[in-house]
């Protein structure tokens, strides 16, 4: 104490004084007393969380390897450290630099094509007034969702098959052929590949934001049209001024999660579409980490690491900054 009688201060910070004691104590006391109360719902979330440390943060370190020169023998604490090395090297590798910009141009049409597309297809879905056309609508959009890349890439590969000797192609190339035009070899065709990507990967994952979309409107009153159409307004009123205001939320949420894949392409689909052929536009991230760790271009694990480390390092700064963004808007974001 001072002379005045205040706490004294250590380097301009009030000292802890008695006085402090008691209500720390009730703290823990209180949380304590919390815990032995409802202890079995903390049982129930111990297996979760079990799972997220074995499983998720237990083998983070070995983001380690994207700093250090791997050796097998030395293992990933052994491993004498390189620094910033292997960035470096990514930087200076053109199939980096390549596959970067063929994720970054993919992703940004599925943003402006999927994600679009995705609200325009809830919408019109709720507006089917009869039941039964609605459920067999809904099915028919949800159910793409739910087949695994392997089985749908091999869907794409029949509709779009070039007629052989043998065959005469896929359901495309005969309508094309039908209307007296030349078949189209699509998937060898780079200038093509990227279309080829963004449509079925609109077709086969629109069900799931359409799902989210249609659980908002679902949770509009109905009171809020009827007064509407008693104030005269119209369908294009309630929709500018009630529908989309009131799903705004779900919208932006699936705004920023869809920007966290921003810089991530989704390997089932290129891997089971891509060739040779259309490497120059269709060799994405995905591919090309793979290339360089597993699949015969050497087992270069540190660079693949540093490259998964900076794309998921630039995710989370995309994350936030729309996170922030979104919250600007007066919108509920996910932070």
């Amino acid at each position: 104490m001072d002379r005045n009688g205040s706490p004294a201060r250590v380097n301009g910070k009030r000292r802890a004084s008695a006085k402090d004691m008691p209500l720390r104590a009730s703290f823990f006391t209180r949380m304590y007393r919390y815990l032995k109360k409802y202890w079995f719902l903390y049982m129930l979330v111990l297996p979760g969380l079990c799972f997220l440390l074995v499983f998720e943060y237990a083998p983070m370190y070995g983001i380690t390897l994207a700093f250090k020169d791997y050796s097998p023998r030395l293992g990933v604490l052994g491993s004498p450290w390189v620094g910033l090395d292997h960035f470096r090297e990514m930087i200076a590798d053109p199939n980096f630099v390549r596959a970067f910009k063929n994720t970054l141009i993919i992703n940004v049409y599925n943003l402006a094509f999927g994600f679009t597309f995705s609200v325009f297809l809830a919408l019109m879905i709720n507006e089917i007034r009869l039941k039964k056309v609605k459920s067999v609508v809904q099915t028919a959009v949800y159910l793409p969702y739910f087949l695994s890349w392997v089985i749908f890439a091999g869907l794409v590969q029949v509709f779009l098959e070039y007629p052989s000797s043998a065959d005469l192609g896929g359901v495309v190339n005969q309508v094309i052929s039908k209307l007296g035009g030349t078949p189209i070899d699509f998937l060898k065709r780079p200038e093509l590949f990227r279309g080829i990507l963004v449509i079925s990967n609109i077709i086969k994952t629109s069900g799931y934001s359409t799902i989210v979309y249609l659980a908002a409107l679902a949770g509009i009153s109905p009171t809020l049209y009827e007064s509407a159409a008693i104030d005269g307004a119209n369908r294009k009123d309630m929709l500018l001024h009630i529908t989309i205001p009131r799903i705004m939320p779900s919208i932006a949420i699936m705004l920023i999660l869809q920007l966290a894949g921003l810089f991530v392409s989704n390997f089932d689909q290129v891997y089971n579409l891509y060739n040779n052929y259309v490497l120059s536009t269709g060799d994405v991230l995905s591919t090309y980490i793979y290339r360089i760790s597993l699949g015969g271009s050497g087992t270069n694990f540190e660079l693949s690491t540093a490259t998964n480390f900076l794309l998921n390092a630039m995710g989370l700064v995309v994350v936030l900054v729309a996170n922030k963004f979104v919250s600007k808007l007066d919108v509920q974001g996910i932070l």
